[in-house]
């Protein structure tokens, strides 16, 4: 909405023309995504309290973790209407990675709720099936994945992966790249949905991912920065960054109330939606392989219960680990939930830093 005013008025008032500008615009929606965010919690909250939608705990978990149960959860609506909310009175809603990362949130975040629908309010304990829940990712990753294929970022680069740290290399994978799309956004969503087991973990974290991929965003769409730096111009790519800043507004408002201890979880509600969003952005600015980098948290979380499974499975019941996802094998080795929670941050941030480096080391 304020990019309009600038748009429609800038010849008769030019007070408004300070609204082209990304910098602002990306400012204003982090500060308002996180007061919508706070303003909202604590009604839903009370309503999700009301309808005893409450997080069911593992028994065979952390101990510690039995002291949760009657946690109001399926929060991760807070952070979408926040971004929606935000998305349109800062982003021009007419740039196509607007539209295609607005729709993606919601069709993640209707996944989400659909499955946590059935496990707290049907009272189905298995909620939405793997297979159902994987074929609806599946999909959404086909849908973006035909489109860049037929109206790709940068028509030079249209089936090419950015190698990060060398310069000016780059990998065409042809046809697969479409596979990679739709493996890179799958991927993401559930890395991010086995991660969050903890209070304010996932959510901490996204915000490092979101914030690295913010800055990648609004370089990528500067023709001149992208050209000193040695990254692929994506013209129209600067938008992303101001929704990414105002989820990163959205998730820090959500924090304050999932930080330890947690008065709302996020459910699948909100981890499947916002890890298929990093996962749609990275491929959108075409640096998909630093997701890896700055979202290692999230593929450590995922490949240990990958690892998990598969020894499970081949050495007759015996585990790697005390428990997976990799976070609650530290919970069940002594350290305590905060401490685990910190560390990780820790490590995510300073992936982020290396990640950011490559924008040099080429």
């Amino acid at each position: 909405m304020f990019y309009y005013l600038y748009l429609y008025c800038k010849s008769f008032f030019s007070p408004f023309n300070i609204f082209q500008y990304i910098t602002l615009r990306s400012f204003g929606a982090l500060l308002t995504g996180l007061i919508i965010s706070c303003i909202i919690a604590h009604p839903i909250i009370k309503k999700l309290k009301k309808l005893k939608i409450d997080q069911q705990i593992r028994l065979d978990g952390p101990q510690t973790h039995i002291e949760k149960q009657g946690t109001p959860t399926m929060g991760g609506i807070i952070i979408i209407i926040s971004l929606i909310i935000t998305t349109i009175l800062w982003t021009f809603l007419e740039n196509r990675f607007i539209i295609i990362c607005l729709l993606s949130s919601i069709y993640f975040g209707i996944i989400g709720l659909y499955d946590d629908y059935l496990k707290f309010i049907k009272k189905d304990s298995k909620g939405l099936s793997g297979k159902k829940k994987l074929f609806l990712q599946f999909l959404i990753g086909v849908i973006i994945a035909v489109y860049l294929y037929f109206y790709p970022t940068n028509s030079n680069f249209a089936m090419s992966v950015d190698i990060p740290y060398l310069k000016n290399v780059f990998f065409n994978l042809g046809f697969f790249y479409i596979l990679f799309i739709i493996l890179v956004i799958v991927g993401s969503s559930n890395a991010v949905n086995l991660t969050d087991g903890l209070d304010g973990l996932a959510i901490g974290l996204i915000m490092f991912s979101a914030l690295t991929y913010t800055v990648f965003a609004y370089l990528a769409g500067h023709i001149k920065f992208s050209q000193y730096l040695g990254i692929i111009y994506i013209q129209g790519a600067g938008e992303i960054a101001v929704f990414l800043a105002g989820l990163v507004g959205a998730s820090l408002g959500f924090l304050w109330f999932n930080s330890y201890p947690a008065e709302i979880f996020m459910g699948d509600t909100g981890s499947l939606f916002l890890g298929g969003i990093l996962g749609v952005v990275a491929v959108c600015v075409k640096q998909e392989l630093l997701l890896v980098i700055t979202g290692g948290v999230f593929v450590a979380e995922a490949l240990s219960v990958m690892l998990q499974v598969f020894y499970f499975r081949h050495h007759n019941g015996k585990r790697i680990f005390k428990m997976a996802p990799i976070h609650h094998h530290f919970e069940l080795s002594g350290w305590k939930e905060s401490k685990v929670v910190i560390r990780f941050w820790i490590i995510g941030i300073v992936l982020s830093l290396i990640a950011l480096s490559a924008l040099k080391i080429r």
